[in-house]
């Protein structure tokens, strides 16, 4: 008789979607469901995103169902659960542990409130960043007063704040505790300690009571209550293990655990990612550092904005006929446009996609989202040519964001691993072995975030030693690229174009005349 697999569970709840990944010992990937969700705005106050905590509990219940549904797996055989997720969005609780408020990601309502910040504390933000590695740009701090400005009794009765990670494992355990890597987010906690740093709260005019224990990745903090039990079909009394960041979860789950290692996250953003031994901050601002989910080591990072979402805008309004043939094919739409893609000459017939800039955390804003040097040469300007220069833009943004991380870190990059939905396409892996000069490698399991809140889980119940013993013996690798030195050249000279071309077009948003595809809080 075949023993039945033991497991464990991993919730993800990512920007765009939430998720539940059931993997075994191994690292394999046994069932999985998902989601899309969509966040609140409030059109009384722009650039707000809220997190709507009933509905996307729900949910990520029915992903909890379909994840041990498609595994084939019992509750009972279910032997830990972790969570990780998107990094600085936060939740509010309430003296009897209720939610009061929670905001996603990248919400930007808090603009006035980092200019007042700016005028009274002239030099709060860069004191903040050089203990935080953090800036206001989508930090807690200026959303905090934002909330004491406009909603002064949730302020009040404020007695808790977690991440959103955070917050699935409350909802299941009913303890809320935080992690480094995403608490790392909110600007207010100590690279050096891996704790919070009340001080930066005082600074601020914030309160310094309501941050809760901080506890490392891996380490159970409770059991599945008997509500969460019901609401999620598992079985009440099933450890609970900390979870983390998206980000420094998804290094964690390519292995790239030990300083001096790199990785590039391809997904609806572009995460650049470089180990580092010591913690260390950049006298420009321009690079943010966070806490890993691994102890004593600190991350430089570099965000390349919207790249996934570009893609994905270029998909739907100009590739109805190419999801057709994709359809018929029973292959991704991407793989088509990958295959027209290829048959186009390195720099694109010189088209110039403005969507990104390069980090500078401390003074962050994009120009216009542009396609500019078109041909009226069809032959020469297709949907072809401007995926592919979509692509190689990407690709030049990552590269110059790992150039500064790098450079902060003190490290030489050896190679780099590629994951997440990006890395899917060989063209794409091609493209950024070219375009940065240095080997790529592509894991079995792109989707590395998930992988990394399995191992995390495995680690809380004691199946291995450590979060980095963890991911070095579960992760596999599936395909190899070397850059070509050639192309490298060609590559070269395409991002010094776009450089001279992004810097002019910014000036069109700082005129005016354009706007702006994201600008940071108070710019």
């Amino acid at each position: 008789m075949t023993a039945e697999p033991i497991c464990v569970l991993a919730i993800d709840a990512g920007t765009g979607s939430g998720r539940a990944v059931v993997f075994d010992i191994a690292g394999h990937q046994l069932g999985a469901g998902q989601e899309e969700w969509t966040h609140l705005g409030d059109p009384a106050h722009p650039g707000s995103m809220g997190f709507d905590w009933n509905a996307d509990w729900a949910l990520l219940c029915r992903c909890i169902g379909v994840a041990l549904t498609q595994a084939g797996v019992s509750a009972s055989q279910i032997r830990a659960v972790s969570a990780t997720s998107m990094r600085e969005a936060i939740v509010l609780w309430d003296r009897d542990g209720h939610e009061i408020w929670a905001c996603a990601n990248v919400d930007s309502r808090a603009a006035d409130e980092v200019r007042a910040l700016g005028a009274a504390h002239p030099t709060l933000e860069r004191e903040a960043y050089q203990i935080s590695g953090q800036t206001f740009a989508l930090g807690a701090i200026p959303r905090l007063k934002w909330i004491e400005r406009h909603l002064p009794d949730v302020y009040e009765r404020t007695a808790r704040l977690s991440m959103i990670s955070d917050w699935i494992l409350a909802r299941l355990s009913g303890v809320i505790a935080c992690d480094p890597s995403n608490a790392g987010t909110t600007g207010l906690l100590s690279l050096a300690s891996r704790d919070w740093c009340p001080d930066i709260a005082r600074a601020a005019g914030l309160r310094d009571d309501i941050f809760p224990p901080v506890v490392e990745t891996g380490t159970p903090i409770g059991r599945v209550t008997a509500t969460a039990a019901a609401e999620t079909g598992l079985l009440a009394g099933t450890p609970v293990v900390m979870g983390g960041g998206d980000v420094q979860m998804g290094a964690l789950g390519l292995g790239v655990a030990r300083p001096g290692q790199a990785a590039v996250l391809g997904g609806t953003f572009w995460q650049q990612v470089v180990n580092m031994a010591r913690p260390a901050t950049d006298a420009g601002m321009r690079i943010r550092v966070n806490p890993h989910v691994v102890p004593g080591v600190t991350q430089a990072e570099g965000i390349a904005f919207m790249v996934g979402m570009s893609t994905r805008w270029f998909r739907d309004a100009f590739c109805q006929e190419e999801m057709r043939a994709a359809a018929e094919r029973g292959i991704d739409v991407y793989a088509v446009l990958e295959e027209m893609a290829a048959r186009v000459a390195p720099g694109a017939n010189g088209i110039l996609p403005v969507f990104s800039d390069v980090m500078n955390y401390g003074a962050w804003y994009h120009a216009a989202p542009s396609l500019i040097n078109l041909s009226l040469d069809a032959g020469r300007c297709g949907k072809a040519e401007i995926f592919r220069a979509l692509q190689e833009n990407a690709a030049i943004v990552a590269a110059e964001n790992l150039a500064l991380a790098s450079g902060l870190a003190g490290v030489e990059i050896d190679e780099l691993v590629f994951a997440g939905g990006a890395s899917k396409g060989p063209l794409w892996c091609q493209i950024l072995a070219d375009v940065t000069a240095k080997p790529v490698k592509v894991p079995e399991v792109t989707e590395a975030t998930a992988l990394a809140g399995g191992l995390a889980a495995w680690v809380g119940i004691g199946a291995f030693a450590s979060l980095t013993e963890a991911a070095e013996t579960t992760v596999r690798w599936k395909r190899h690229y070397q850059p070509d030195p050639h192309r490298h050249q060609t590559y070269r000279h395409v991002a010094m174009r776009w450089r001279e071309a992004y810097a002019a077009q910014r000036t069109l948003v700082d005129r005016g005349i354009t706007q702006s595809m994201w600008k940071a809080p108070g710019l």
